[in-house]
């Protein structure tokens, strides 16, 4: 379901997935699961950077980025360790309305989210389109903090948690799947929880 509120959209995906994937417990906890450091970041000196086979790169500021439409979306968010929270509420820009800026060439089938810290992951274009996928700033109508990766974090409801990125910083669109961080570690290359796509060892 979609409303639109003032200068806000407003989606309501919970009707459309299972709300707890297989092997997957509700919680109301939201554990900070982070390897390596948190960075602190300034959104005075923030930057997005947006590049790889596509034919106008840009950088955006923090102004240029938020100045885009905000949306909200209910989803849920499932993490590889078990446990869901369900019906969160994230405002933030949607990934499809980012994609009015860019424009990718035929060849761009998937994209490698890059993060502040180091971090990255991979995810298909045809996922990232999904209409609830989002760059969130807020979280319940709270500014999401630097520990749940503010100033902006991924949000891909259909995928685990490592999907959604913390401290996102750049998009490089590319012709190959080419594994992220954990990926590279043995974590699925999709992460589908309604699959429990969590490890992928022997591939």
């Amino acid at each position: 379901m979609l409303r639109k509120i003032g200068n806000l959209i407003k989606i309501n995906s919970s009707t459309e997935e299972l709300q707890v994937p297989p092997g997957q417990y509700e919680t109301d906890k939201f554990p900070v699961m982070t390897f390596g450091n948190t960075p602190s970041i300034d959104v005075h000196l923030w930057e997005f950077n947006i590049f790889g086979l596509i034919d106008n790169p840009m950088t955006l500021n923090w102004k240029q980025f938020t100045s885009l439409q905000n949306t909200k979306v209910t989803a849920d968010f499932h993490c590889v360790t078990q446990w869901s929270r369900t019906g969160d509420e994230w405002e933030g820009i949607l990934f499809n309305d980012l994609m009015t800026l860019i424009q990718p060439r035929p060849e761009a089938r998937f994209v490698m989210v890059h993060c502040y810290g180091g971090y990255t992951t991979n995810l298909g274009l045809d996922v990232l389109t999904d209409r609830n996928v989002l760059f969130a700033h807020r979280l319940n109508g709270t500014q999401i903090n630097k520990d749940h990766g503010g100033p902006l974090r991924l949000v891909v409801p259909k995928r685990y948690a490592w999907k959604s990125a913390k401290w996102v910083n750049g998009l490089e669109f590319m012709g190959t799947d080419t594994p992220g961080f954990w990926e590279s570690q043995g974590y699925h290359m999709e992460g589908n929880p309604l699959l429990e796509q969590r490890f992928d060892f022997n591939d």
